[in-house]
C-alpha cells in the first residue's frame, strides 16, 4: 500500500524535533452539496528542527515514532525526498 503524503502549514514547532501541521481539505457536504473546508492537525517528525511557524511541507506517513507522530516532514517545496524516509524509518 502506498504512502500518503499531505501538505500543509506549521502551526507549531515548540518541542524538540516536532511539528504540528495543519492540513486542509475541500470536501462537499453529503446533504447540502455545499463544499466546506476541514482542518486536521498531524504531529510530523522534524530531524533537524528545520522547519518554522508558517512554512508549506509535506508530510508522509512512516512507521509509529511515538503515541502521537505517525507522521514524517520531507520538505518545504514537496519534492521527492520522501526515500529519506523509506530508508530511515521503514
Amino acid at each position: 500500500m502506498p504512502k500518503r503524503v499531505l501538505s500543509g502549514v506549521v502551526v507549531s514547532s515548540n518541542s524538540n524535533k516536532t511539528i504540528t501541521v495543519n492540513v486542509t481539505r475541500r470536501i462537499k457536504h453529503k446533504l447540502y452539496k455545499k463544499i466546506i473546508r476541514q482542518t486536521k492537525k498531524y504531529h510530523a517528525h522534524d530531524e533537524n528542527n528545520e522547519f518554522n511557524i508558517g512554512d508549506n511541507v509535506s508530510i508522509i506517513e512512516c512507521r509509529p515514532i511515538s503515541k502521537q507522530k505517525k507522521w514524517m516532514a520531507l520538505s518545504n517545496n514537496g519534492d521527492n525526498s520522501w526515500y529519506k524516509c523509506n530508508q530511515i524509518f521503514l
